[in-house]
């Protein structure tokens, strides 16, 4: 059975929470940041959080992967540690402040990673079951090849984990980080559906993308419309 998070209309919590999903170099970084602006120019108030950002957590998974000597689950449990820890310093108490939260991926990329490197997929959404349901959750769709070439470009030499190096994919990273990313992206389609994503084209031009996110956050303002 699949699980579903919490929503946050069922606790009367105020504010609203808008999270990107997508594989590296789809762009989702870059329209979060552009919401951030437009919601700020329009008086609101804005928390943006990032994933894997916990000052908690940031040095100890930082000096495990510099080690390489992480396992798939070790790996799940630090980065649930690390949500946990913003979720309850800041995600929880701004939306009940009223905030719009912008979260640079969410529950769903913990999913998506945790799933392919073969953590058990009940086990890993469980792990999130206190997590609210997000107001909107954005996919980027992207093709894989064009994600890993803006990942590539000016990059002299993937991480070991971000390449999935630890899977034993394949012993070139350039070759692992392809499998790695495509196994990924089917976790992300298998989810749009049941989650309900709002896909974006990421293929598409950058206003392109910002007028369809803008489209979809504008109901959710306390006017009802664009700032």
């Amino acid at each position: 059975m699949r699980h579903t998070p919490a929503s946050s209309s069922r606790y009367e919590i105020p504010g609203k929470l808008v999270v990107v999903e997508g594989v590296d170099g789809s762009g989702k970084s870059t329209q979060i940041r552009l919401m951030e602006k437009w919601l700020r120019h329009g008086g609101h108030d804005v928390f943006l959080t990032e994933w894997n950002s916990s000052e908690m957590v940031r040095e100890i998974t930082s000096r495990g992967k510099k080690k390489a000597n992480l396992t798939p689950t070790t790996f799940s449990l630090l980065h649930a540690t690390d949500f946990a820890d913003r979720y309850e310093r800041n995600i929880l108490p701004l939306l009940r402040a009223g905030y719009f939260v912008l979260a640079d991926r969410y529950i769903y990329t913990a999913y998506a990673r945790d799933i392919t490197r073969g953590c058990n997929p009940r086990w890993v959404k469980k792990i999130y079951g206190f997590a609210l349901k997000p107001d909107i959750a954005f996919y980027f769709r992207v093709p894989v090849d064009v994600a890993i070439s803006r990942i590539l470009v000016g990059r002299p030499k993937l991480k070991y984990y971000e390449a999935g190096m630890d899977l034993d994919l394949s012993r070139d990273p350039y070759e692992s980080y392809r499998i790695f990313q495509s196994r990924i992206v089917d976790q992300y389609e298998s989810m749009a559906g049941p989650e309900g994503f709002a896909v974006i084209d990421a293929a598409a031009g950058i206003r392109e993308q910002q007028s369809a996110m803008r489209e979809r956050v504008a109901p959710l303002l306390p006017a009802g419309g664009a700032p």
